[in-house]
């Protein structure tokens, strides 16, 4: 498992360098020219001026390789010392100094490095996006299970009409359908979340969970419907499987039949959609981030993509692309954790 492990990690630095070429090349055929938007009273030198500022005047690989090294270089190093500044104040690692001053990543809109703008939209992401996700695996499975065990019950029957309708309807219908019940008709909750509400007391924490009820519903519920379906087919699939008779045969239990022997052996295919399901969550959560005004990461693409802004772009891009590479990996190694007779040394 180690050398596994190891293996992939190795495997992972290059194929994240062509998936960044790739996003590279995409944005730099693309039409558009973040000066379109310069008023037109700007003389012309000044605006090549602007363009040389923003580094529009350099070869395409050349500036490709700069950004190469300020995401893997310059960024990591500005993190490490972030994390080793407060970690001495707690006396667990010595401080460190690895920025140099180098040159950042620059959003063309807000001239202002990139990776700062995303640290501030990611807590409202996490918030929304994080908690839809895990209320709705936490709901996927155990429905997944007992409708299996129980199939062609009034409960399996419910349920998978529950899930279908979750799944066929889109987040942005789900989401306006909230909004006019609970916000619009009976005024439970609020339709546009309050980013700038800071949790200091537990009336503000009340209100912080009153306006991510309805943005968390909808992703639990579009997120449930598939978990679900897999889960239940993953375990009717085992159910009928010689171990399983052999195991109820030699007296075992049938709770220990099914949430032992059969929910583990069904769980190898599901890992597989719960971890690839999580960069996938933060980038189809676009659509909620836009009906509910979370000014998340989701917004921040759609604002970068309208302003021409391709370093916002292109690192938002990359990072889901990353969050793809990593979860991969993460799902492969819960394979041998999860079933022993998997072995990859």
């Amino acid at each position: 498992m180690l050398t596994f492990t190891i293996r992939r990690l190795v495997l992972t630095l290059p194929t994240l360098l062509v998936i960044s070429l790739v996003i590279f090349m995409l944005l730099e055929l693309a039409p558009g020219d973040p000066m379109a938007q310069v008023p037109l009273t700007v003389p012309p030198e000044v605006k090549e001026k602007m363009r040389e500022a923003l580094g529009l005047g350099q070869p395409s690989h050349v500036r490709y390789l700069k950004w190469v090294y300020q995401f893997f270089v310059v960024e990591p190093s500005i993190m490490i010392d972030w994390l080793t500044s407060k970690s001495t104040l707690l006396g667990w690692l010595p401080d460190t100094s690895l920025y140099g001053g180098d040159l950042r990543v620059i959003s063309w809109q807000t001239r202002s490095p990139v990776m700062d703008i995303v640290v501030q939209r990611l807590p409202q992401t996490m918030w929304v996006v994080g908690m839809g996700y895990l209320f709705g695996v936490l709901i996927a499975l155990p429905i997944g299970i007992y409708s299996a065990y129980r199939q062609y019950s009034i409960f399996d029957q419910v349920g998978t009409f529950i899930s279908m309708v979750g799944f066929s309807v889109p987040t942005f219908f789900t989401g306006v359908l909230l909004i006019v019940v609970f916000s619009v008709n009976l005024g439970w909750f609020p339709s546009i979340y309050d980013t700038t509400l800071k949790v200091n007391s537990w009336d503000s924490f009340l209100q912080q969970a009153r306006q991510m009820v309805m943005p968390v519903t909808v992703l639990a519920l579009y997120n449930a419907a598939q978990i679900s379906r897999f889960m239940r087919s993953s375990m009717l699939d085992n159910l009928n499987q010689d171990y399983v008779r052999t195991a109820r045969a030699k007296g075992l239990s049938e709770r220990v039949v099914v949430l032992v022997h059969v929910l583990r052996n069904s769980m190898i295919p599901v890992v597989t959609v719960i971890a690839l399901g999580v960069p996938q969550v933060f980038g189809g959560a676009i659509i909620t981030e836009q009906v509910f005004k979370v000014n998340g990461l989701g917004q921040l693409l759609i604002g970068a993509i309208e302003a021409n802004d391709l370093p916002m772009v292109q690192t938002l891009t990359f990072i889901f692309a990353l969050l793809i590479v990593v979860f991969n990996l993460i799902a492969d190694v819960l394979y041998g954790i999860i079933d022993p007779r998997i072995r990859y040394d």
